[in-house]
């Protein structure tokens, strides 16, 4: 099993940052993919990012390239998005995931990200 718990969200005005943490603990070895979702009520959830533990291939949503970094911390077993200008949208859910060798998708509880106009 593996537990995830994400922090770091809050309410920003638009162009501004903010860094989402998402520690991870348990069964961490077997974990391949790390990755950000977020979903806004109403709408489809959209993966934000996907990256291997490694960090070596790191994939973006089209709408978030260039403004999003994804990257871990092995040492701390944690992972990061750092979003810079963020731009105004309805409160969103930032999820992450984790994928193992064995497909189990394991999610954390979410961190919601509100960027006011």
């Amino acid at each position: 099993q593996v537990q995830l718990v994400e922090s770091g969200g809050g309410l920003v005005q638009a162009g501004g940052s903010l860094r989402l943490s998402c520690a991870a603990s348990g069964t961490i070895s077997r974990i391949n993919y790390m990755s950000w979702y977020r979903q806004t009520p109403g709408k489809q959830r959209e993966l934000v990012a996907r990256m291997t533990v490694d960090g070596v291939s790191i994939n973006y949503a089209d709408s978030v390239k260039g403004r999003f970094t994804s990257s871990g911390d092995s040492a701390k077993n944690t992972v990061y998005l750092q979003m810079n200008s963020l731009k105004p949208a309805a409160p969103a859910v930032y999820s992450c995931t984790a994928l193992s060798t064995f497909l189990s998708h394991y999610w954390g509880p979410g961190t919601q990200v509100t960027v006011s106009s």
